[in-house]
């Protein structure tokens, strides 16, 4: 409704000036008269909230609307005031500052309405006095700068009404990000730090204390909205979740607040960043004592979290422990004394000092009226008996950016108008020209502070970090924990002493406010569905990742030769696996090999003592010895598949594998055909063998997919060809010599050792068949195992089909080792 009007105003001023004579420029409206003012030769124009709030009126829309009829005195705005009155004071009475220049002054009062600083402010711009003069409106701005006003909403309202004038304003107070926007405010500036960096340094707080999930609520209008979209957006980037955002001020009806109460209490978040100016969180606290809203951690603004007004409200101790962001604490030397000396107000404005007065005092200057039913005041009173918000001195930060406000509008004018031991001129300056230096401004204050404006016309950002911690005052003390830096780099930007800190409820241990506890090491964060970032599950890691840090959003892979332990929270070497000599089967393995061996050294013993026997050399000895030596060979060879895997072991075991069962089955072959066969049938499986090693040998291989957790050391063939071609040659010298066996079994009792042939071809053919599916389907090293038991078991019955019933003769039956016998057995055939 506010707005409102103040539309209607502007517009009904466009519609009266354009039928207005144009040669004529005349006042609109009715004038409006400042509350305090002082005369000089450059005229500086204030804008306050002497009073936060008016009564209601009745609009008729049918008769023009009554002037406002302000109410409740604003204390804080009164000090502000008396810190612009301080500075200029000071700078008239300076003889290095503007010497020679008077400053003067025109303050007027807003009572808290948009509508009403846009008509002031148009008001300093243009003048108050109702006359007219010839020609158009081209004079320029009736005061030099305009200080005020307090709230960003007046501020962005004024500040678009004379922006398009180039006139100055610098306000103490509004923070808004928005009014960082020179498009829209190119006369904008400000003493003190946009929100920007206040709800960037708000999400840098929250993220210090390790809070993920929290609540919000904020101011309903410009400084509380823009704050909370700013630091919305900065707590999203710092992975930071609002559980709730809710808009708050001071006019919602009973209904509205009510839902804001339900909201808060069926909330899960133990931490609430309120947005918030005093006014509004007067309210709030009122209805939070009703409703019993308290145990929460709170995490303020400079808005309210240095006013010890809130805290002196705070009885039942909703707001202890709060933390939050300050302007730093400055001093002005005088300034405090000259604040709650008020007396000097009378010369500038009689009528608001009277009201102040009696309201400071609750007493009543005489009248006949109602002298004899209030406390008469007498003008003697004093303030140093007394305590309240005037006389409270904890914004003295926000006193000293009005002042530091003045003292830039002094040092632009001095350097302006040629000032040295006098001024050059006292004549107000054009507005762009003023605009473009005081921007560019740079001073110190008597105290040493450095003054100027930024490219956006803001200070520089620094905020404190205070804390609220119980004390025997009447309020809680407000603590200085902290620092933060804007010009420092970003990880250096917040510094904070935990171990100083007290928070909500009196404990020194840090609130916990998180939607899903932190994933322990070896999980990772799963967002639940329909729920913010925040909220998640920890999904253990699966096998061969792992994570290794407190809420990783993934699990890294291992590398290939590593997988993850046990906890899933680091790499480990993988074990590797491989048929050791160390292992029981290895040894058994190494064992029947020896002994394979050593029966064959003893066979071939035997022959040699008794080669000159009838069965000796009936069954061509030469041969005999020579299958001998490929069957030790055989068992040897097989000792080359154990033990870890290297370039030439690999290249070894299977060339030895093949050469030596070849020359073996060939031995066997030329004893069922000629001797000649044996050493002929030899060159294929050696030839294959060359090609096999010549072109893609075998080579040591690591198996990482068999076992995912294991390394599997084994021989890769290389070229499957090849070892296929060896494997193929010798089944097929096999089946020859089983086929040439089986035909000869039946010839003269001479040759009667194609019987025995037959059956180690036999055995030999069902092991080597039966070897196909075991190897391919062996995991591991037991695909080795596989392989040497082939080996063993073809070459033993080799070894005992063709020798061991040789052996049985000429060792335990002599009488049939001999020439008669043999010849009598052929005659009998």
């Amino acid at each position: 409704m506010e707005s409102f009007f103040a539309l209607m105003h502007v517009v009904m001023t466009i519609i009266t000036f354009t039928r207005a004579n144009e040669t004529v420029c005349t006042l609109q409206g009715q004038p409006v008269y400042p509350q305090l003012w002082k005369d000089g030769d450059i005229i500086i124009g204030g804008v306050f909230s002497f009073h936060s709030s008016w009564e209601i009126r009745q609009i008729t829309y049918s008769v023009t609307p009554p002037p406002l009829n302000c109410i409740s005195l604003n204390y804080r705005d009164f000090q502000y005031v008396q810190s612009m009155l301080f500075a200029v004071e000071e700078i008239n009475n300076s003889s290095t500052l503007l010497p020679g220049v008077s400053l003067g002054y025109k303050i007027y009062d807003t009572c808290g309405s948009m509508a009403m600083a846009v008509r002031v402010t148009m008001a300093l711009a243009n003048g108050h006095e109702n006359t007219s003069s010839a020609g158009p409106c081209t004079k320029q701005a009736y005061v030099q700068t305009i200080l005020g006003d307090t709230t960003s909403s007046a501020c962005m309202a004024m500040a678009k009404t004379i922006g398009p004038f180039k006139l100055p304003m610098i306000s103490h107070y509004a923070t808004c990000e928005c009014l960082s926007d020179k498009t829209k405010y190119p006369s904008f500036l400000r003493t003190i730090t946009s929100d920007y960096y206040q709800s960037r340094a708000l999400a840098e707080l929250v993220r210090h204390f390790g809070w993920t999930w929290v609540g919000a609520i904020r101011t309903d209008d410009d400084y509380g909205n823009n704050g909370m979209a700013t630091f919305t957006k900065m707590a999203e980037q710092m992975g930071i979740c609002l559980e709730y955002s809710l808009p708050f001020f001071r006019t919602y009806p009973e209904d509205k607040v009510i839902r804001i109460i339900e909201q808060i209490k069926s909330s899960t978040s133990r931490v609430i960043v309120g947005f918030l100016v005093h006014w509004d969180l007067e309210v709030l606290l009122h209805k939070f004592v009703e409703y019993n809203i308290t145990g929460y951690q709170w995490v303020g603004t400079e808005g309210w979290i240095s006013d010890s007004v809130i805290a002196s409200m705070d009885k039942h101790h909703i707001l202890q422990g709060a933390v939050g962001l300050a302007i730093p604490k400055t001093q002005v030397t005088g300034l405090k004394e000259f604040i709650l000396d008020i007396k000097p107000l009378k010369s500038s404005g009689s009528v608001i000092f009277t009201e102040l007065w009696e309201a400071l005092f609750q007493c009543k200057y005489s009248t006949k009226n109602d002298s004899r039913f209030t406390t008469p005041c007498t003008g003697k009173e004093e303030l140093s008996q007394m305590q309240n918000t005037f006389t409270d001195m904890s914004l003295m930060p926000i006193f000293s950016n009005v002042y530091k406000g003045v003292y830039a509008v002094a040092h632009t004018l001095h350097n302006l108008l040629g000032c040295k031991e006098k001024c050059a001129s006292k004549k107000q300056l054009n507005p762009l020209t003023f605009l473009t230096h005081l921007q560019k401004v740079r001073f110190k204050t008597k105290d040493g502070e450095e003054v100027y404006f930024d490219e956006n016309g803001e200070a520089v950002a620094k905020y404190e970090v205070i804390n609220w911690q119980p004390s025997k005052k009447k309020h809680d003390e407000f603590v200085t924990v902290g620092l933060y830096d804007a010009s420092l780099p970003v990880k250096d930007c917040l510094a904070v002493n935990m171990d100083s800190i007290v928070w909500a409820n009196n404990v020194t241990k840090v609130p916990v406010s998180v939607c899903s506890e932190s994933c322990p090491p070896g999980t990772r964060k799963a967002v639940k569905k329909g729920k913010p970032i925040c909220c998640y599950d920890c999904i253990p890691c699966t096998e061969g990742e792992i994570s290794n840090t407190t809420d990783s959003v993934t699990c890294m892979r291992c590398h290939q030769d590593f997988w993850s332990n046990l906890q899933k929270d680091g790499c480990v070497e993988k074990e590797t696996e491989f048929l050791s000599f160390e292992e029981i089967m290895g040894i058994l393995l190494t064992m029947i090999s020896i002994v394979g061996t050593f029966i064959t050294m003893i066979i071939a013993v035997i022959f040699f003592k008794y080669k000159n026997t009838p069965i000796v050399k009936a069954n061509n000895s030469e041969l005999s010895f020579l299958l001998l030596f490929s069957l030790m060979l055989c068992f040897l060879c097989s000792l080359t598949f154990i033990g870890r895997p290297t370039e030439w072991s690999c290249m070894l075991r299977h060339t030895a594998f093949g050469i030596t069962f070849v020359l073996c089955i060939s031995c066997v072959l030329g004893k069922t055909v000629v001797v000649l066969m044996a050493f002929r049938a030899t060159i294929p499986g050696m030839l294959i063998c060359v090609l096999w090693l010549t072109i893609s040998p075998p080579f040591p291989f690591k198996n990482l997919n068999y076992v995912k957790e294991k390394i599997i050391l084994e021989c890769d063939v290389g070229s499957s060809i090849g070892f296929w071609a060896v494997l193929g040659y010798i089944g097929l010298l096999a089946l020859l010599c089983f086929i040439l066996a089986f035909l000869a079994r039946k010839l003269p009792d001479k040759f009667n050792e194609a019987k025995f042939i037959t059956f180690s071809m036999l055995i030999f053919c069902a092991v080597w068949i039966a070897f196909i599916p075991a190897y391919v389907s062996s995991p591991g090293k037991f695909t080795v195992a596989v392989e040497i038991f082939a080996i063993l078991a073809s070459s033993f019955g080799l070894l005992f089909c063709i020798f061991l019933p040789k052996c049985y003769v000429i060792l335990l039956k002599p009488e049939k080792n001999s020439k008669k016998h043999m010849m009598g057995k052929m005659a009998s055939n």
